[in-house]
């Protein structure tokens, strides 16, 4: 049996957030062969151009820590009909300098929660756009854009309302990763 490690990038820094709530009930679904790690994106400096030839350790440790993945689940929300910049800041971190992208071909998903009616549809496509251009394969269907309501998350595990929707998403992502790490 193949065992798979899973970077878990939250594009939020709140200690609150509704994406890290919704993160942390996620990896309880993964089956044994997945261990699931969050890849902290706060402590990441704002990227210069004239800092690439002399990378700061943080990026260094941020970009060997997803090299050391076979997956990769982005959980954002939207700020301004975009991502937020702390995960554009990360993005950039580890894809730079040219050359030396860590993101390459690396399997990602992508899930996204918010209050709003439309949740994170906009953020998602821009994010999709990023990951392109950085050669992850991504996860299409099922999209799991999720509208946050009072005890989506509770316990650290999703409601029954939610569980079953985002099991299936898990599913389909588990089956995307083994397609992609051959």
């Amino acid at each position: 049996m193949s065992h798979f490690k899973i970077g878990i990038v939250v594009g939020s820094l709140r200690k609150d957030s509704f994406n890290k709530q919704t993160a942390h009930a996620l990896i309880k679904l993964f089956p044994q062969e997945f261990t699931c790690q969050f890849i902290d994106i706060s402590t990441l400096p704002l990227y210069n151009q004239d800092d690439d030839s002399n990378t700061p350790a943080s990026v260094i440790d941020f970009k060997q820590q997803i090299k050391a993945c076979q997956g990769i689940i982005f959980i954002t929300p939207e700020y301004n009909r975009s991502i937020p910049g702390v995960l554009k800041n990360a993005i950039d971190q580890a894809s730079r300098p040219y050359g030396t992208n860590a993101w390459n071909e690396i399997p990602a998903g992508i899930i996204g929660v918010s209050t709003g009616n439309i949740s994170t549809a906009i953020a998602q496509q821009h994010l999709r756009n990023s990951l392109a251009f950085l050669n992850m394969p991504t996860l299409n269907q099922p999209e799991c854009y999720l509208k946050w309501y009072d005890g989506m998350v509770e316990n650290g595990k999703f409601s029954e309302k939610t569980a079953t929707f985002i099991q299936s998403w898990v599913d389909a992502y588990i089956a995307f990763v083994k397609q992609n790490n051959h």
